[in-house]
C-alpha cells in the first residue's frame, strides 16, 4: 500500500481536549508517514448525531480509515504512535 492514496474520518463530540489531542496526534503521523497522500474529515457528532450511525460508532474520538479497504477503526487520542501506524496498516508489523 506504499501508493494508496488514505481517506480518515475523525468523529469528536465538541472541541475538547482529548478530541484536539486525537486529531494533533494524528495528523503529525500523517505527515511523518503519508505526506501528500491522505485526507482527514472530522466530524463533529454534537452538530451531526446521526452520522455516528453510518459507521457504527460507540465511542469518541474515533478514527476510521475509509480508503484504502478494508475499514479499520481506531479509539482514543491516538498518541500511541506504533499502535495508530499498525492498527490501522499504514506501515507493516514487525
Amino acid at each position: 500500500m506504499k501508493n494508496a492514496i488514505y481517506k480518515f474520518v475523525l468523529y469528536i463530540a465538541g472541541s475538547t481536549p482529548k478530541s484536539l489531542d486525537a486529531f494533533a496526534n494524528f495528523k503529525n503521523i500523517c505527515d511523518e508517514y503519508l505526506k501528500g497522500k491522505y485526507s482527514i474529515d472530522v466530524v463533529d457528532l454534537l452538530m451531526n448525531p446521526k452520522l455516528a450511525q453510518s459507521d457504527q460508532i460507540v465511542a469518541i474520538p474515533t478514527l476510521v480509515r475509509k480508503l484504502p479497504p478494508p475499514l479499520k477503526k481506531m479509539i482514543g487520542d491516538l498518541s500511541n504512535k506504533e499502535k495508530v501506524l499498525v492498527g490501522l496498516n499504514i506501515i507493516e508489523q514487525g
